[in-house]
């Protein structure tokens, strides 16, 4: 199988280092790619928001298999481009993509097909804002109905803060808080059969201890030890398989990865997002677990074969990655700083511990410089999470960027919590 995979980040390198691994990809390419993706694949200039230019590379390749990794091209209509091509595209239409590129849409969805979600308000005018912040009182919870590449939430105690943020909106979804942990939950689905993936838990904010701003994910960690036996199957009969039903239903089939952003409630199971792709930084762990090749796996949903597939198979291992981010982030980020340290990880913490580059490129000398916000996810896998955590933490040590930060506390709790059990 030939495998032409869109995007640039982090979860596009986690997509191709399992691809690379797969003994039935023959050839693998990657458009526009980064420094470490171009180390198991081929990289493609292209404009990924265009479905014609995306779409004419994947038919120049003879691709087998089109997976679009980011939101914003499957918004776009990338997926569908490349299908009318006659070529096999992993990724939801454009319509069905609304999912996430429309919060009110997603909450039109869940309330047709029965999901457990946040009370909420869609508010286009000042005065509406006002009456839905008065209506839920603090934590304020606004979102920006649109795709904000991770950063168009905003949860405060400062009803000021959060009427700024919804009057910089065209469009806005101020909801209840949810209290209790999040989980996000991937799921592969053809339309029809749908196949949850191990879950995941990520952490949003930049600084230890939950403190600082929203980022778009500084780290995650899989397994959940905390979380209840039952939460996939509960997750997959109340929100997933009822909302691609719904989808199918309204005759805008979902085919591809939906994410389920979940948040465990003292009443129950709350969906507070859905996105329509994999998740970044949990890509990087819940692959890191998946023993089943992944071609095969994104081919059978690509071509509504997926109920022919066999079970899953997983890592009894744990996994975690932390992010490494550049000066300021995820303030307007430095970049063109030098990273060093890559082959020292290489060469003494592989295979356990690896280096997943987001926002890098090479220089005119060849170097590797940081070239965005969040620049590496540096991964690692242990017989527990303690030891995924002290192998990934290892490795973070040995890399070295100029004013670079990283959360500490990474799967902390959770090691701490399962240790003691």
């Amino acid at each position: 199988m030939k495998v032409l995979v869109i995007g640039g980040g982090a979860r596009e390198h986690a997509l191709c280092r399992s691809l690379s691994l797969d003994p039935d990809v023959t050839a693998l390419h990657c458009a526009p790619g980064n420094a470490g993706i171009s180390e198991v694949a081929t990289l493609h200039q292209v404009d990924a928001l265009d479905g014609a230019a995306v779409a004419d590379l994947a038919a120049g390749l003879q691709a087998d298999l089109v997976v679009v990794g980011p939101e914003a091209p499957l918004v776009a209509g990338v997926a569908d481009a490349v299908r009318a091509r006659g070529i096999a595209a992993f990724g939801p239409s454009a319509e069905a993509a609304r999912l996430e590129g429309s919060k009110a849409f997603a909450k039109d969805v869940m309330a047709a097909a029965g999901v457990p979600t946040a009370r909420s308000y869609v508010c286009t005018t000042p005065a509406e804002i006002d009456e839905a912040l008065d209506a839920f009182g603090a934590p304020y919870v606004v979102k920006d109905d649109g795709l904000a590449a991770g950063k168009g939430v905003v949860v405060t105690e400062d009803v000021e803060v959060a009427r700024a943020h919804a009057l910089a909106c065209d469009r806005v979804v101020i909801e209840e808080f949810l209290d209790g942990p999040e989980v996000s939950l991937f799921a592969v689905t053809d339309g029809e059969t749908v196949v949850p993936l191990r879950p995941a838990q990520d952490f949003k904010r930049a600084h230890d201890a939950d403190a600082g701003p929203n980022t778009g994910g500084m780290g995650a960690y899989s397994p959940l030890p905390w979380a209840d036996p039952k939460l996939v199957d509960e997750v997959l009969e109340t929100v997933l398989r009822p909302t691609v039903d719904e989808l199918r239903r309204r005759g805008t089939p979902f085919s591809g990865l939906l994410y389920a952003g979940l948040a465990i409630t003292s009443r129950g199971v709350r969906v507070i997002e859905f996105n329509a792709r994999f998740g970044d930084p949990e890509t990087q762990v819940v692959l890191a677990r998946l023993k089943t090749p992944l071609s095969g796996l994104l081919h059978a949903a690509a071509t509504g074969t997926l109920a022919a597939l066999p079970p899953l198979r997983w890592s009894e291992d744990a996994a975690v990655t932390v992010v490494v981010a550049a000066h300021n982030y995820p303030g307007t980020p430095r970049t063109g700083d030098p990273i060093e340290g890559l082959a020292e990880v290489a060469e003494q913490d592989a295979p356990h511990a690896y280096v997943l580059h987001a926002g890098t490129k090479r220089d005119a000398s060849g170097a590797v410089v940081s070239a965005g916000g969040r620049v590496l996810s540096v991964t690692a896998t242990g017989p527990d999470l303690a030891a995924a955590r002290e192998r990934a933490y290892r490795a973070v040590g040995r890399v070295r960027l100029d004013g670079s930060h990283h959360r500490t506390d990474i799967a902390a709790r959770a090691a701490e919590d399962a240790g003691r059990e």
